[in-house]
């Protein structure tokens, strides 16, 4: 089985942000941790502060069997990585960090939730671990 994470604007600085909200592990760390909590998939790992790149890469799946997506802040702003996120025809999860429901008004909104099939908030780093875990509970065990 192979995955893909995708993380948007500013994750790539995990460790020096805010460490309430975010934790104090890096991406790396992040990483490390998905890969050793599930040692029978094979991860790739994406990073981007750029939502066009975020979009060409949800428009191009075809290896994979599910994908997970951090948006960051795209998730309450990004229109058009909602609408290249509902083209994705394989099982997709969305996580964050923080919980956005209990932040900024502003971050309460996030346009990907409805369109996922798994959706974890506010673990921190336990995020990643939980929306993957239940993307294969629903999709790839019997």
């Amino acid at each position: 089985m192979r995955a893909l994470i995708i993380n948007g604007p500013n994750l790539n600085k995990l460790g020096q942000r805010n460490k309430y909200q975010y934790g104090t592990k890096t991406l790396e760390d992040i990483y490390q941790l998905i890969i050793d909590s599930f040692e029978a998939i094979e991860f790739d790992f994406y990073q981007s502060n750029h939502e066009g790149s975020i979009i060409d890469l949800l428009q191009n799946l075809d290896n994979y069997d599910f994908v997970v997506i951090n948006p960051g802040g795209l998730a309450h702003t990004s229109i058009i990585l909602r609408d290249a996120f509902e083209l994705v025809s394989i099982p997709k999860g969305v996580c964050h960090l923080s919980d956005i429901q209990s932040r900024e008004y502003f971050r309460r909104v996030d346009y990907l939730k409805p369109l996922a099939d798994c959706y974890v908030s506010g673990l921190k780093e336990q995020s990643y671990l939980k929306v993957i875990e239940a993307l294969i509970n629903k999709f790839f065990t019997n």
